[in-house]
């Protein structure tokens, strides 16, 4: 049995999660059984002022989408081609009273689309005789159907109004003399059965429904069968003006209307107050019960967790403390076949092979590593002393002492640089340098037939420690494999980019003497660090780069911009290799 202080045992998670528990979980079984009874006072007042809220909603859109006819309507009614329709169709031409005729049509089908609340427009134009309408064209003048839409509208009603069993809006054009037939009338239909869509969409609970009612006129419509039965109790028992409960045919129903002054007309809702009570009505003995057990489970939730759980899990934790301390020699005794059994054994395994690579196997591969890493640096291939005589030998041949000094200058200090025993990494800024000189040194060679564009250092790489001899092999190989067998004028680029992880030396040419299948072989042979034969050239510095600075880094071939090779060299900025 381990003792543990009094202020550890404050910060273990066996102590978290009983606290947790307690500050979180029985608060919140407390405040369910205050908000049952909150809950159980408020909700028939919660549901009626959020269906008061959606009904005066839906009423104002409502009223808008009936503004948007009326404003139509008018229009309409100011139309030029209807009003000389009205006018003048005696004196117009067969072929005026068709063109007219035919360009009031689009407009009524226009108005139609324009609101999903619209079933049909029509205008009837008496002085023609003719009834133009959206969905059927143009018809003769429909004479009942006028009178109709003329007696009702002349009414002092709600704006929509019955006309046998749909609902229409009229609006008519008066003459210039007082007492004058009108020159012809506008009627929207309203599409019923959009409007039942409507006020079926307005239910909160599936047992809920709406109507309309119209205040001054017998106007009237439910959003389905069952609410008309509603419907008429609630007439039956008067108009309520505020929210209040209804009872037809033995069944309860909570009631919420809204009413429009600019419609005159009023939306009614309800929903059975049984609808409103069943989620409430176990709830409190639940919640009881819930409390109870909850409690029961908290004990024995804390006992099992701090027995199969914590106990365990602190013999773990001070394994690790002692192994962190240097301890290496100690096993953790457990009898138990268990989870806990298995992380004991792994973790006495651990120890022993965390020993033993560090006695062997550790050691011997760093010793390895810097072995293998001092050959391949040892692998350079100075092809370039070759073509160095040769310059020097073509010099000699001129006369040219001055450029027989200046080149002898340039070839020593570039000797000196990659013959040094000193250490194995150099500043970035002596890499570039040296690289800068060998191109130099290229210029003698090449005269003018091979242009160099190289990036001056960012100030802030130049300190950067990077392996000998990365660039310059790489810029040799383009001059080698690339440039000097180009017929035309060769182009070498070297840039540099960086950020904050890494550093990006870019070489490219403009040689076109390798394929995109050579290109992603090569690739392939960097890659593949187990192949026997000896590493040169691009896979030596790969290598190098990639040993040094591990996974991430190296070489990355693609075809460049400039038709030729581009080689990306890769270093990645870390802690581990001295960087920040």
């Amino acid at each position: 049995m381990f003792k543990i202080p009094a202020k550890a045992m404050r910060n273990t998670i066996f102590v978290r999660l009983l606290t947790t528990y307690f500050f979180i979980i029985l608060p919140i079984i407390l405040l369910g059984i205050y908000l049952y009874n909150w809950s159980y006072q408020n909700a028939s007042n919660e549901i009626s002022r959020n269906m008061k809220a959606q009904l005066t909603a839906y009423l104002d859109d409502l009223n808008r989408e009936i503004e948007w006819m009326e404003i139509q309507q008018y229009d309409l009614l100011q139309d030029g081609d209807l009003n000389k329709m009205a006018l003048m169709w005696e004196q117009m031409s067969s072929v005026d009273r068709k063109a007219s005729l035919n360009d009031v049509l689009p407009r009524l089908v226009s108005i139609k689309n324009s609101s999903a609340y619209i079933k049909d427009v029509d205008v009837h134009v008496r002085s023609i005789d003719k009834t133009i309408t959206a969905m059927t064209g143009i018809n003769p003048f429909e004479v009942e159907r006028y009178e109709d839409i003329s007696r009702v509208s002349a009414r002092p009603n709600s704006r929509p109004f019955r006309i046998g069993n749909s609902f229409h809006l009229a609006a008519f054009k008066q003459g210039a003399k007082k007492g004058q037939e009108p020159l012809f009338a506008v009627a929207i239909e309203l599409d019923e059965e959009m409007l039942k869509e409507s006020l079926n969409q307005l239910g909160l609970y599936p047992e809920s429904g709406s109507f309309l009612i119209s205040e001054l006129s017998e106007f009237a419509l439910a959003g389905r069968e069952e609410t008309a039965r509603i419907m008429q109790g609630y007439m039956e028992n008067g108009r309520m003006s505020e929210a209040s409960s209804l009872e037809v045919d033995g069944a309860s129903y909570l009631i919420d209307q809204a009413y429009s002054d600019e419609l005159r007309l009023s939306i009614v809702t309800y929903l059975p107050t049984d609808a409103v009570k069943r989620p409430l009505s176990k709830f409190y003995a639940w919640a009881w019960l819930f409390a109870l057990m909850t409690l029961l489970a908290q004990l024995i939730y804390g006992y099992s967790t701090y027995k199969f759980v914590h106990k365990p899990l602190l013999i773990l934790v001070q394994s690790f403390r002692k192994m962190e301390g240097g301890t290496f020699d100690m096993q953790i005794e457990h009898r138990k076949n268990d989870e806990f059994g298995y992380l004991y054994d792994r973790f006495n395994h651990m120890l022993k092979r965390l020993q033993t690579l560090i006695d062997q196997d550790f050691k011997q591969k760093l010793m390895m590593q810097k072995a293998e890493l001092k050959q391949l640096q040892s692998q350079i291939n100075p092809h370039f002393l070759y073509n160095s005589f040769f310059i020097l030998n073509s010099l000699a041949k001129t006369g040219d002492n001055e450029r027989i000094e200046m080149f002898t200058n340039m070839l020593g200090e570039y000797f000196r640089f990659i013959t040094r025993n000193g250490e194995d990494n150099v500043k970035l800024a002596e890499e570039v340098r040296h690289s800068r000189m060998y191109t130099e040194i290229q210029k003698l060679r090449f005269s003018r037939r091979i242009t160099v564009e190289f990036q001056e250092l960012p100030v802030e790489l130049e300190l950067i420690k990077v392996p000998r001899l990365i660039i310059q092999p790489i810029i040799e190989n383009a001059y080698e494999h690339s440039l000097e067998k180009l017929s035309g004028e060769g182009l070498l680029r070297v840039s540099f980019d960086s950020s904050p992880d890494e550093i990006r030396i870019s070489v490219e040419d403009n040689g076109a003497g390798i394929s995109d299948d050579e290109i992603a072989a090569l690739g392939n042979r960097l890659e593949d660090t187990d192949q026997s034969h000896e590493m040169t050239g691009m896979i030596n510095i790969h290598r190098r780069i990639t040993l040094t600075y591990g996974k991430g880094s190296g070489l990355f071939l693609s075809r460049s911009p400039l038709n030729g090779l581009k080689v990306v060299i890769v270093i990645r900025l870390t802690r581990e290799n001295g960087h920040v």
